[in-house]
């Protein structure tokens, strides 16, 4: 089934001018800490950037906030952050990229706060929204995820090539409905869009 395909929207000049000063701080940062790959730092933008400011028109006009868990070198939920002016709350459990994180958010203005915790040790109100990328499997994503999950709430997972095998893999355990997203910057990736997620009862 051909899916619909994302696009990149465009930013005001201020909102670009922040983003290059996160690209130029992780630039910097990444030899000690190893925020993304070291192949990757030459396309930056496109690789890590724009594949995450593809998720903005997907989320919710309004939102209250949002959760990006293993947010790792801010990845999507600094760059949402800044193209939103929504809050979001980041969670590393690394205290070394927590403490990228903290600076670059000071550097850009983000309206982000950081939690250096494990995911299952912390406590946050409900969002209703939580992005994750290259977290976890989904079965795995949803069960670290479902918790922090207001009612009517969405789940924005950026994937690869196997995220058909993971929807597969999650179905017997989870009731979804998902929505499908072609990647404009990788076209053999998906990004999933779910909502209305429960947790099936045994023999359901």
């Amino acid at each position: 089934m051909k899916h619909p395909t994302l696009t990149i929207p465009n930013v005001s000049r201020e909102t670009e001018d922040r983003l290059r000063i996160y690209a130029a701080t992780l630039t910097r940062w990444n030899p000690t800490i190893n925020l993304v790959s070291k192949s990757d730092i030459g396309d930056l933008w496109n690789r890590h950037i724009l594949d995450s400011l593809q998720l903005l028109p997907l989320l919710p006009a309004g939102f209250s906030h949002a959760i990006d868990l293993g947010s790792g070198g801010g990845l999507p939920g600094i760059v949402l952050a800044i193209a939103s002016g929504r809050p979001f709350h980041l969670v590393e459990s690394d205290a070394r990229k927590a403490a990228f994180l903290r600076e670059v958010a000071r550097a850009t203005a983000a309206p982000a706060t950081i939690h250096c915790a494990r995911i299952e040790s912390l406590t946050l109100p409900a969002a209703p929204v939580i992005t994750a990328r290259a977290l976890a499997p989904l079965p795995r994503l949803l069960s670290y995820a479902t918790p922090f999950l207001a009612p009517n709430g969405i789940f924005l997972f950026p994937k690869g090539r196997n995220a058909a095998l993971e929807l597969t893999e999650a179905a017997p355990e989870w009731h979804m409905v998902v929505e499908c997203f072609t990647s404009a910057i990788d076209p053999a990736a998906t990004i999933l869009k779910l909502s209305e997620v429960v947790r099936r009862s045994a023999g359901s």
